[in-house]
């Protein structure tokens, strides 16, 4: 185990503020506990250990407990100290953590799941225990009697989960790459609807409630921001990452979004803009530009006595277009485009330079992310991941939230 501290640099970057070692193997999620010097780890190693800072700048485990089964998700009620930790094995063990942070009582254990628990959230106001795991389904649970209240089964693995817990509404994640929208009751739930954009599964959610905004990210290195409260469906797509997105966290006071993929990459978003959508693709037998088939339109090709064409499409315009009249690339990122994509020479003309000035920054985390988690009062954030390594970052520099003065240097 070791930490090392750094001096805040002048540069707009994250700054790494200490590394915790420890984990015999993967660290599955890491939360930093408010007002505290302090983060809550769970390891596929079975191990739940609380960290806090010493004097010596480091941090040490002041609990160490080790579990019947890995650990794959936590959730922490910092007010009530009551720590929720789902199991490879598909149950959830509840705790309860002293003042000083110094004990941990096992309080009961809930037979949520029939295989690995993905994502865990409590609602004190209910006192429901709700999760998701890769039995694919959803189960909500009484904290008081430990009894099961309602399940919810899905075609496909639940990955994530996201509840609002005003209107007892759930959004679950599935590797099918769809979302799922919830109403739970206190014995049964109904699907308000479903949200398909994602090419691949999706790997995290984020939910807004104030300005009833979701987000998700997915293995297709791509985030959706679907605009729920204004019932518009899909609204915005933001690609900038190289690997699948583990983890999204919407920043509501600054519009920021803060997302981490799986190569170690941190991008921050600005939401604070006027972004165009994405438009959808059109579909045509031949090219919307010059006319010329397409490989799998015979009569027009038997007609003209020509080879069919291959079909793509332009990022910006959405129309079927042939290579020949889409050989440019460009950036479009109030599109949500930061990488170079495929745009049809029209549209490259365009597009002006100003139009191609990024909206969000890349940061590069120097380690697998699979999990993160921020402390927005404080712009602080924590990462973890299969290289068994916890890194606390303080995000004020990009963020522009308060100062992280329990992490400062010393």
């Amino acid at each position: 185990m070791a930490a090392e501290i750094h001096s805040r640099p002048q540069s707009r970057r994250p700054v790494l503020l200490s590394k915790v070692e420890g984990h015999q193997d993967a660290v599955s999620a890491a939360l930093l506990i408010p007002k505290e010097d302090g983060v809550i780890t769970a390891g596929e190693d079975r191990t739940i250990r609380v960290w806090l800072k010493r004097d010596s700048g480091q941090y040490w485990p002041s609990i160490y407990h080790t579990m019947s089964s890995p650990c794959s998700a936590m959730a922490y009620h910092h007010d009530s100290r009551r720590i929720f930790v789902g199991q490879d094995n598909g149950a959830i063990m509840e705790f309860h953590i002293s003042e000083d942070f110094n004990k941990m009582n096992f309080v009961k254990t809930y037979p949520a799941h029939q295989n690995r628990v993905s994502a865990i959230t409590f609602c004190l106001a209910s006192e429901w225990v709700i999760s998701t795991g890769h039995d694919k389904c959803v189960s909500w649970m009484c904290t008081r009697s430990g009894s099961m209240l309602g399940r919810h089964y899905f075609t496909s693995w639940a990955s994530c989960l996201q509840y609002d817990h005003e209107t007892q509404h759930a959004f679950v994640g599935d590797y099918s790459g769809q979302i799922t929208l919830l109403k739970l009751e206190q014995n049964t739930c109904s699907v308000i609807t479903t949200l398909k954009g994602h090419e691949g599964s999706i790997t995290s959610l984020w939910w807004d409630p104030v300005q009833r905004l979701l987000f998700s990210g997915a293995s297709d290195h791509s985030i959706i921001m679907w605009d729920i409260g204004g019932r518009k469906g899909r609204t915005l797509l933001l690609q900038g990452h190289h690997d699948k997105v583990q983890a999204i966290c919407y920043i509501q006071l600054t519009r920021q979004l803060v997302s981490c993929s799986a190569d170690g990459g941190i991008a921050v978003w600005n939401m604070d803009i006027t972004r165009e959508e994405a438009p959808q693709w059109l579909e045509s037998d031949s090219c919307q530009k010059c006319e010329q088939p397409f490989f799998w339109n015979i009569k027009q090709m038997w007609d003209t006595k020509t080879i069919g064409l291959r079909q793509h499409h332009c990022r910006k315009c959405g129309q079927a277009v042939c290579g020949k009249c889409s050989t440019k690339r460009s950036s479009y990122p109030i599109m949500g485009f930061e990488f170079q994509v495929r745009v049809c020479d029209s549209c490259f003309e365009s597009i002006k330079d100003e139009d191609r000035t990024s909206l969000a920054t890349f940061h590069e985390g120097k380690h697998n992310i699979s999990h993160m988690s921020m402390d927005i009062s404080r712009g602080l954030m924590v990462t973890c991941g299969s290289d068994r390594i916890v890194k606390i970052w303080d995000m004020t520099p990009v963020v522009g939230c308060s100062l992280a003065t329990g992490f400062s240097p010393r």
